[in-house]
């Protein structure tokens, strides 16, 4: 790495933004995981619940830039679609 101080900032800035970013899509995968158990349990009111959390969660990664409208949009449509099976049954 060049020893400038422009880049010396410019590597200081990416550490903390991948570390954000990093933090973001560990708390995402998480609250999808947990929507996949609560999806499993076959328990509506669970199952909307963590829902909602998800689709607030990807809303605002995305917003942030941590990841693309349509990936959040992608998950979501699954896990939707995956919910809606236990909301018919």
């Amino acid at each position: 790495m060049a020893v400038h101080p422009s880049v010396i900032k410019r590597h200081r800035q990416s550490e903390k933004r991948r570390a954000i970013n990093v933090e973001s899509r560990t708390k995402l995968r998480t609250l999808i995981k947990k929507a996949r158990q609560a999806i499993e349990s076959k328990n509506p009111d669970v199952v909307f619940a963590q829902l909602r959390a998800v689709n607030r969660a990807l809303g605002k990664a995305v917003s942030k830039g941590t990841i693309t409208r349509n990936t959040a949009s992608r998950w979501l449509s699954r896990l939707a679609r995956s919910a809606k099976l236990v909301a018919t049954a």
